[in-house]
């Protein structure tokens, strides 16, 4: 279901920023508020839908309700105008990704046992990046190949999305939610945010107020010099090494704790912010920041997961994800309008000594959590 829903999905993604930035009366600020403001959204409904899904004890009928707007609408980017209409679209398929996210992971983390869920969620990483990464080639290939445009290419993106639904409906399972409590929302709210996770939550969102998303990787490489038609390959990069170190790192995480490889993630980030800094609009250093950019994203998107049901028994397990990604999301609305208007105004080395800033900040955060819970030896 997440290999064919990503094939479509970046199938739009990878050609989306050129688009949006090409648009009238649009720019990088406008990227960066339409990502920022849709992506915030997305976690926001993800707190909604999680706190919801443990209360009917069901997750199935959530999901699919966000994977159903989300490959629907993403389609009708082809007949987009201005940035409005793309905004509209945009926030409504991030809407899709808030609804169904927090449902799906409480989902998956309930197939599988604490000693062996790092690597489940890689798996589920490696699937989902595997569409990731033949999205944004599909999309090459068809502007090269077939000679589609860019709004044909949307129009395309609807057929691996309906095979994703069927998917959906036809194979997964329903895994019920269980606990001893009766579920209230404040009380799955106050159970959740305490102790270690809040000091976590800290430094979580410390550093999401600097981590830009994608689309600037994409910006950049296109400001180094790259055809539009070329930039996909970009994408496809960023998805790539995502694949390879998502397993991997779960399987680490598994081993060594998920805090301290979720650091190495930031760690990664940091590196590929800090070329961006030294090496702006330079052809070899966009590729180079692209691969690493995946590397963090790939661990990131892993190991945060997989680290959640730790702090959160099963009958608040939606909460607890929630409650992450609506601190994610906010502050992911403040890194991407602050980093776009950076890079619009003061180019891209200033945005991206802002970042770099930030994540060094939530590493040394990390470490001394590390520290606080004894997890980590000093040799």
């Amino acid at each position: 279901m997440s290999f064919f829903t990503d094939v479509s999905t970046e199938m739009v993604l990878s050609l989306l920023p050129v688009f949006i930035v090409n648009l009238p009366r649009s720019g990088s600020a406008a990227l960066g508020l339409i990502e920022g403001f849709a992506e915030s959204l997305s976690y926001g409904m993800r707190v909604i839908s999680g706190v919801f899904s443990d209360k009917i004890k069901r997750r199935k009928i959530i999901i699919l309700v966000g994977y159903g707007i989300s490959n629907i609408v993403k389609p009708f980017f082809a007949v987009t105008q201005n940035i409005f209409e793309a905004m509209s679209i945009r926030i409504a398929d991030r809407i899709g990704k808030g609804i169904r996210t927090a449902p799906r992971d409480a989902l998956l983390s309930e197939s599988i046992e604490e000693k062996r869920r790092g690597a489940a969620f890689g798996l589920h990483r490696t699937l989902d990046q595997t569409g990731a990464i033949l999205g944004p080639l599909a999309a090459s290939f068809l502007i090269y190949a077939a000679g589609l445009t860019i709004r044909g290419v949307f129009w395309i993106s609807l057929i691996p999305g309906t095979a994703a639904l069927l998917i959906l409906l036809l194979f997964v399972q329903e895994r019920a939610a269980s606990g001893r409590h009766k579920f209230k929302m404040l009380t799955g709210i106050r159970e959740t945010l305490k102790g270690n996770f809040l000091f976590l939550l800290l430094i979580v969102g410390v550093f999401s107020l600097g981590a830009f998303n994608y689309s600037f990787i994409l910006l950049n490489a296109s400001e180094a010099g790259f055809d539009y038609r070329i930039v996909p390959i970009f994408y496809a990069l960023i998805n790539l090494s995502h694949t390879l170190i998502a397993i991997p790192s779960g399987i680490l995480s598994d081993k060594i704790g998920k805090e301290s490889v979720l650091a190495l993630g930031y760690g990664a980030f940091f590196t590929s912010s800090l070329l961006l800094l030294l090496f702006p609009r330079n052809n070899f250093a966009a590729f180079l920041i692209a691969v690493i950019f995946g590397i963090y994203d790939g661990i990131s998107n892993t190991v945060a997961r997989a680290m959640i049901p730790k702090y959160a028994e099963s009958a608040f397990r939606g909460t607890a994800y929630g409650l992450y990604s609506l601190v994610v999301g906010i502050c992911f609305l403040i890194a991407n309008v602050t980093v776009g208007v950076l890079w619009q105004f003061y180019g891209s080395s200033i945005a991206a000594a802002y970042s770099s800033i930030l994540a060094a900040s939530s590493i040394i955060g990390m470490i001394l959590f590390l520290r606080r819970a004894g997890r980590l030896e000093f040799r």
